[in-house]
């Protein structure tokens, strides 16, 4: 069953600590140290900020669903996720896998000094 954006959204902004702010002309999702997810305005689809690893698993779980972007911004990790293709439990994982690559990295914890 197709996803709509407004269930992505919701989707989106169910993760920890997540906020929507616009991104050039669209709704972006974002942690507070990145942006991981965006509704382009004109298409019924999410794109994904992911690394090559976890854009090679998505393409590969989900093909003619989950594909990378053209250009650049495909070869960087990047996919668009098709909304008319895509059913809730895969939007979610994939929504999920983005968020966690850009979950605030956890501080290093300092050894504590022996005086």
């Amino acid at each position: 069953m197709p996803v709509s954006k407004a269930q992505a959204r919701k989707l989106a902004l169910a993760l920890e600590g997540v906020s929507e702010v616009a991104h050039m002309d669209r709704p972006a999702f974002r942690t507070t140290r990145k942006i991981f997810a965006t509704l382009p305005p004109s298409e019924e689809a999410v794109n994904l900020m992911f690394d090559l690893p976890t854009q090679e698993f998505f393409c590969e779980q989900a093909p003619g669903v989950i594909a990378p972007l053209p250009g650049g911004w495909g070869r960087m990790g990047m996919c668009r996720c098709d909304l008319k293709l895509a059913d809730e439990p895969i939007v979610h994982s994939a929504l999920k896998a983005a968020h966690a690559l850009a979950a605030p990295k956890p501080k290093a914890k300092r050894a504590k000094k022996k005086s």
